[in-house]
């Protein structure tokens, strides 16, 4: 099989050269492709009290309008991801952009919360094509790890900038607007990258012995499904023992488990699992969701103490959160040349050693506004995470064979998904640990309220404002401190996290490894040889 596949690589080679010339426009569409996503799962935020307004849903209703993009994206990557590398990863792409056409303009002239919640499912359908497509493209166009780093690195930085960019393009067209506006933005970006996709993006395929194991991608689909919802219930505050969250865990557990062992008995698995022998891909799929598992929820966390602590509006918290972005942006364009001079090691090591530091500055904000803390702090933040996903997402990509870009793509991307869930549901419950006691004996305040105060921040000052007089402003003071006690414990526990990732980042290869002989070798299905044997040559 190693000798097939070896022998695959040439005319892969030569269809990615033939189309060099043109390469950096193939990154460019495909990095519209990856704005567009990013910027789906973030622009109804701040959409949903128009929603709430226009379409009267109900409480559950709400919580699957937001929840169900992410949730049946982020349980589909593997399912599309594998699928492109059976039957062409530029045609998965392209059914992709045309769902989330359709799917956006369903969306946007949707007249009840069910249709809504339809439409936004299949955007989360179109959005699983697409984002394991686009990395396993780019994987194809830029066989030279160099070029690729680069090419990795431009499109970190376009992700960033989309998950920003979210929140703030969605306040100008509501302000200009309906709510539906916010889906709308996507037709005419679709209608452009439809026909320039069929022009410019190279087809490409990985290999195609045996049949495409389909009962093993429903069972993929389905357990993620289930564990990721189970992941987001527990970090929306609901109870481990709730039947609603206990049973999508277990039973998503269970699938998965399933989904394994399959895989490892079939002659061509859907999923070649031998990947994660390799100390450089499974110690990357780690890195990404330990970075993840940590920080994800202190965005939520830093939203709400900008608003709810300091006082600023909206606008105001998304222009103090602006420059964790531009740094990220900063780090995804530098990623390429640090991963030539210090090696995937020391960078990845490097990032999560600054977000530590950076996360435990941040322990310093407290009751009053210290912006040029939250400056250096959310900039440090921003480059230091931006530096390690793009470490490990590059490390992953090139370490895994070329033709099962498309599979380790996507288990990149369900990586990135399960840590974020993972991350908001645990530090959401330390949180809540370290902020709830604050409240409970607060003079005057009866313990029913107390209790409901110990629920959020919001909640309290929703207890404090119907209190009222003295009473109520001591509970909205002891709220605060809470808030506040609650928001630096979790800072240090993240901090822990992000040093764990450091240790664990020592596994990954001291330096850059290029080369021809390298990709070749790399590219084969059976296991490396000798370590001694496998030394490519070395960029400096």
């Amino acid at each position: 099989m190693s000798g097939t596949t070896t022998a695959a690589v040439r005319p892969r080679r030569r269809a990615a050269g033939a189309g060099a010339t043109n390469r950096w426009v193939v990154l460019v569409v495909l990095c519209v492709s990856l704005l567009l996503v990013a910027l789906d799962a973030t622009v109804l935020h701040v959409a949903v009290p128009a929603v709430t307004e226009d379409l009267r849903p109900g409480a559950i209703e709400l919580l699957w309008i937001v929840d169900i993009y992410p949730l049946v994206c982020a349980s589909l990557l593997i399912l599309f991801g594998t699928l492109g590398d059976r039957v062409g990863r530029r045609r998965i792409l392209l059914l992709g952009y045309a769902l989330f056409g359709v799917a956006s303009a369903v969306a946007a002239l949707a007249q009840t919360a069910e249709t809504l919640i339809l439409a936004r499912a299949l955007l989360g359908v179109g959005g699983a094509m697409i984002m394991p497509a686009t990395l396993s493209i780019l994987r194809q166009v830029f066989p030279d790890r160099r070029e690729r780093a680069l090419a990795i690195g431009i499109w970190s930085a376009v992700a960033a900038v989309g998950a920003a960019v979210g929140p703030l393009l969605g306040g100008f067209l509501l302000e200009h607007f309906w709510w539906g506006a916010v889906f709308l933005v996507n037709i005419p970006l679709m209608l452009v990258s439809l026909p320039v996709g069929r022009m410019l993006l190279p087809e490409s395929r990985g290999e195609r012995d045996g049949p495409w194991d389909v009962v093993g991608a429903l069972t993929a689909a389905v357990g993620l499904f289930g564990v990721v919802l189970g992941v987001k219930r527990l970090g929306g505050g609901e109870p481990v023992a709730s039947p609603f969250t206990l049973v999508p865990l277990l039973v998503g557990a269970a699938l998965l488990v399933f989904f394994v062992r399959r895989q490892g008995r079939r002659p061509h698995p859907l999923v070649d699992l031998r990947m994660f022998r390799r100390p450089a891909f499974s110690t990357s799929v780690g890195c990404i969701v330990l970075a993840m598992l940590a920080l994800v929820g202190l965005e939520l966390i830093a939203a709400q103490y900008l608003q709810l602590v300091l006082g600023l509006s909206p606008l105001e918290t998304g222009l103090r959160l602006l420059p964790l972005t531009i740094a990220a942006m900063a780090a995804g364009l530098a990623g390429a040349r640090m991963l030539r001079r210090f090696g995937p090691r020391r960078m990845v090591c490097f990032g999560f050693c600054l977000t530590a530091a950076a996360v435990v500055t941040l322990t310093a904000m407290g009751g009053t506004d210290n912006a040029r803390l939250l400056l250096f702090g959310f900039v440090a933040l921003g480059f230091g995470l931006e530096t390690t996903l793009f470490g490990a997402y590059e490390s992953m990509l090139s370490e895994a064979p070329a033709e099962q870009a498309g599979g380790a793509a996507a288990i990149g991307e369900t990586s990135y998904q399960l840590g974020a869930g993972i991350g908001i549901a645990l530090l959401g419950s330390v949180m809540n640990a370290a902020y709830a006691p604050g409240l409970a004996s607060v003079p005057g305040v009866p313990s029913r309220e107390s209790a409901a105060a110990g629920h959020s921040l919001g909640e309290a000052y929703e207890v404090a404002g119907r209190i009222g007089g003295p009473v109520g402003d001591a509970l909205r003071r002891a709220a605060r401190d809470s808030f506040v006690h609650g928001l630096h414990v979790t800072l240090l526990v993240s901090a822990g996290l992000l040093l764990l990732g450091a240790v664990m980042a020592l596994r990954l290869p001291r330096v850059m490894q290029c080369g021809e002989e390298s990709a070749q070798r790399r590219a084969g299905v059976e296991l490396p040889a000798p370590r001694e044997a496998a030394q490519p040559r070395v960029s400096a």
